[in-house]
């Protein structure tokens, strides 16, 4: 009888993704013997590394690779190397935003996980985080001002140059992605802080009105709240835990959930999953995994980057993509013991003992 098959497509990337993504196959690969689980998948360029080797960031192969798995573990993109292009050719602009908008990704789930034992590398006061940091950015990913139209670029009479680009959103964009901010809430304290800016921007208003609708008609129970954008970023820096599920719109979201990583120590330590409306052979999402942090190509070849964000993003694959919630809460309960007992990538280096990649993915490992 053949063994339950996990069938995903691998995405290493640039700089320090080949590397954490070595670490995270192997996590996988021996969970997976334990589990009676057969891991299939696929490994493709993306990125710069897509360039330099097809000409183009996205090469039909490789996403064509992605349509035919479950779910994509992907790694990072981008580089100097290639800052020379213009901006539509870039790794990111032309590898990532391609990806989520054919496949509609159109929820990044981003936990903001700060262990107690690593207080120290938040820039906040201890004492303002005593216990570590605990909470998810939920972030529309396919709409608002980053994909809408018009945006063009333009030389006026006279020579003055103009830029626009457009902000536009629907409700049922918005329903879409309350009801996964909605879902997440059940899961965890029952709490939802909903962020905009509908003192000034159209779309905000319509944001507001529709949250407030399709909560107290679905989700009476869950306690939500209202934020304005720039009222949420000092609340982030003052009181992070104050808050449970966040969530918003496309580029709140990518300033918001990136300024939640700062406050929790290291990029190395955050994952990511990007949900879409289509649904994968197990009836599942089918969604994209990757780290929160980028390339860091000062790094890159050196077998110090910390590979926990990757390990922990591939455990959110098991997780919604997947099923296989126990398997996922076993990862993280790994690298929650790797650390805790003292394990630390250069990154994470307050106290305990500085390992390169290889050794903090054997002391995760070891304690499947």
């Amino acid at each position: 009888m053949s063994k339950p098959e996990l069938k995903f497509t691998v995405l290493p990337g640039d700089g320090i993704g080949p590397e954490v993504m070595t670490s995270a196959l192997e996590v996988l690969h021996v969970l997976a013997a334990r589990a009676g689980l057969t891991l299939n998948y696929s490994t493709h360029p993306v990125g710069g590394a897509a360039i330099d080797d097809c000409g183009v960031a996205l090469p039909d192969s490789t996403r064509d690779a992605c349509a035919a798995a479950d779910a994509i573990l992907f790694g990072s993109v981008g580089g100097p190397k290639w800052e020379h292009l213009p901006p539509a050719e870039q790794p990111e602009r032309a590898a990532l935003l391609p990806l989520r908008k054919h496949f509609q990704l159109f929820a990044n789930i981003r936990p903001g996980l700060l262990y107690r034992e690593l207080v120290d590398a938040s820039p906040l006061k201890t004492e303002r985080i005593p216990d570590g940091i605990d909470m998810v950015c939920i972030r529309e990913l396919t709409g608002g001002i980053y994909f809408g139209q018009p945006k063009t670029t333009r030389t006026l009479e006279g020579g003055d140059v103009e830029a626009i680009d457009t902000m536009v959103y629907k409700r049922s964009e918005i329903e879409r992605i309350a009801e996964v901010a909605a879902q997440t809430a059940l899961a965890r304290n029952g709490k939802v802080c909903s962020v905009d800016k509908a003192n000034v921007l159209t779309t905000s208003v319509l944001w507001r009105k529709t949250v407030t609708e399709f909560f107290a008609q679905k989700y009476p129970q869950l306690k939500l709240s209202h934020m304005y954008v720039d009222n949420a970023a000092m609340q982030l820096a003052r009181d992070p835990n104050q808050f449970d599920v966040l969530f918003t719109e496309n580029m709140f979201g990518d300033i918001l959930s990136d300024e939640m990583a700062i406050v929790c120590g290291s990029l190395g330590m955050l994952c990511s999953a990007s949900l879409g409306t289509g649904r994968n052979t197990h009836g599942l999402p089918f969604g994209l995994y990757e780290p929160a942090g980028g390339t860091a190509p000062d790094i890159a070849g050196k077998g110090i980057a910390n590979p926990c964000a990757q390990i922990l993003s591939a455990a959110l694959m098991l997780r919604y993509s997947f099923g296989l919630d126990s398997l996922a809460a076993t990862i993280e309960s790994a690298v929650r013991e790797a650390v805790g007992d003292g394990y630390r990538t250069g990154d994470i280096a307050f106290g305990g003992q500085t390992v390169n990649t290889a050794q903090m993915t054997k002391a995760i490992i070891e304690r499947l």
